[in-house]
């Protein structure tokens, strides 16, 4: 039995489209300084604030999220410690992010 072969494109680096926080959906761009356990991370959002990120069920499976990634998170309204993660960056779009200037430091 033989199997169809992927096509193993290489991958250049670049960036054609990278997804910014929105802010009147209240996005904020956050790195990830902890994993907690049971889907929670930890927070360092670019706003000063540390919170407590939950991963969603929806991106549970399909995105693996690790201690140093940058995201989107959407702090809950009713509690601004906590926070709901939306989005991971891959490297190249963190690169792109850091040369336009979204990511201070």
């Amino acid at each position: 039995m033989q199997y169809k072969k992927r096509n193993n494109v290489p991958d250049t680096g670049e960036v054609t489209r990278v997804r910014t926080p929105r802010k009147e959906n209240n996005e904020i761009l956050a790195t990830v300084e902890s994993m907690l356990g049971a889907n929670h991370v930890k927070l360092r959002c670019m706003d000063g604030v540390v919170r407590m990120g939950r991963i969603p069920g929806s991106m549970k499976k399909k995105t693996w999220i690790r201690e140093g990634d940058i995201v989107i998170a959407v702090p809950w309204d009713f509690q601004n410690e906590k926070a709901d993660v939306i989005w991971k960056y891959t490297r190249p779009q963190v690169n792109w992010l850091e040369r336009k200037g979204y990511l201070k430091g």
